[in-house]
């Protein structure tokens, strides 16, 4: 399914290799802290093929990791001083470790910081450690890509790596609690657990079905299954902000109306007409139709989905990420104007198959298309921005990449 890199187009941001993310992280650490780190992890971005906005109700979603990843030098010090610097434009943060809790650090720093303090709170290490960080990503910011979840889980693994910490499996599912409880209670960003889980777990050329409700994951071959198609990202360069009020609100609904589901109609395990579960789910509480509508219906794209992937017919995913980015769109109301044009665009120049992915109110798209049309449809894409007087998009490869790693 992949572009190599020798066919890849030109208009696919081409990935940065691990060494030069380490070479570069390296050399922010010495310059800030002026000594070198104990080490040097990367974390990757990631995109959901689909299940949105049923992993916080205990859903099945299908993420892969990206080849864009957050890389962070880091050495654990005998104080209890925290320094977070970055290449980025962000502002350098120092305090302490009692300084870190709900709400502070505010910022990138929060991130980080936080991942320090929910691995305390929750005794995944003894207590909060003092560390200098140094940080540094290719994972486009505010692009529905995760790279919050990225810099939590580079900074996790490091931190459980120095500590002596389990980072197997079992322990990369305990690291992705804490991660999701860095960005839940300190950045106070509301998400759930999909980012961070995929991110530590993920397997190089595998798709990963996650059951949001109990943790179990399966990896399903993606990548070279089918060599004549290939997925894309396309960043429309309209951020989101997830601790804005809509994505909060949205999920505020979602988690309402599936309160008042049972949980094997909810996990699509009965055969069920989804209008009547509606129908009279909803009695009396016409604002939870839709959410309500969306999730049933979802989670039985997710069930399809899964089912073509493992049979490897990833052409026959194409009609359902469509139908989900309808469903996201009419039902859900998380798309913008920018989703929606770089959907309808794709779609108009051959994709197989287009959504949005991630929280919403902008971000980015996923589009499943012939390996050859690439060009075609990016270009159709930025024909049809340009019209609209959008942002320029950019496309990003979606080849699934592995897990966070220690890589110096």
């Amino acid at each position: 399914m992949s572009v190599s890199s020798s066919t890849r187009p030109r208009r696919l941001l081409p990935p940065v290799p691990d060494r030069a993310l380490a070479e570069n992280v390296t050399a922010a650490f010495t310059d800030a802290f002026d000594a070198a780190p104990q080490g040097v992890w990367i974390a990757p971005g990631r995109a959901n093929i689909i299940g949105e906005h049923v992993d916080y109700v205990g859903g099945r979603v299908v993420p892969f990791a990206l080849p864009y990843a957050t890389a962070v030098a880091v050495r654990i010090r005998s104080d209890d001083v925290v320094r977070c610097t970055s290449t980025g434009p962000q502002q350098d943060w120092i305090g302490r470790a009692g300084d870190v809790g709900p709400g502070t650090p505010s910022g990138w720093a929060g991130y980080a910081a936080g991942v320090l303090w929910a691995m305390a709170y929750h005794e995944s290490i003894a207590r909060m450690p003092g560390a200098d960080i140094a940080v540094t990503s290719t994972v486009p910011q505010g692009a529905g890509l995760s790279s919050s979840a990225a810099l939590e889980c580079a900074v996790a693994l490091a931190v459980a790596e120095l500590s002596g910490v389990a980072t197997d499996d079992a322990g990369r599912a305990v690291l992705a609690r804490d991660c999701a409880t860095a960005e839940n209670v300190v950045v106070g960003a509301a998400t759930g657990l999909m980012d961070q889980s995929v991110s530590l777990r993920a397997r190089r050329g595998h798709a990963m079905v996650l059951d949001c409700a109990d943790g179990t994951v399966e990896h399903v071959a993606v990548d070279d299954v089918n060599p004549d198609l290939a997925l894309m990202v396309i960043n429309t360069n309209s951020p989101h902000r997830l601790v804005q009020g809509d994505y909060g609100r949205c999920r505020t609904l979602v988690e309402q109306a599936c309160a008042r589901v049972d949980r094997e109609v909810l996990d699509g395990a009965t055969e069920v007409d989804v209008q009547d579960v509606v129908d009279l789910a909803t009695l009396g509480a016409h604002h939870l139709r839709r959410p309500l509508r969306h999730v049933l219906t979802e989670v039985r794209r997710v069930h399809a989905a899964v089912g073509r992937l493992r049979a490897a017919d990833l052409a026959a995913v194409g009609p359902l990420l469509s139908a989900s980015h309808r469903s996201l769109r009419d039902d859900l109301g998380v798309s913008s104007v920018e989703l929606d044009s770089a959907v309808e665009a794709a779609l108009g120049a051959g994709a197989l198959g287009a959504r949005m992915i991630g929280g919403g109110f902008g971000g980015s798209v996923l589009a499943l298309v012939d390996a050859a049309d690439t060009a075609t449809v990016a270009e159709a894409v930025l024909r049809r921005a340009h019209d609209d007087g959008l942002p320029r998009p950019r496309f990003l490869a979606a080849d699934c990449a592995a897990a966070a790693r220690r890589v110096y």
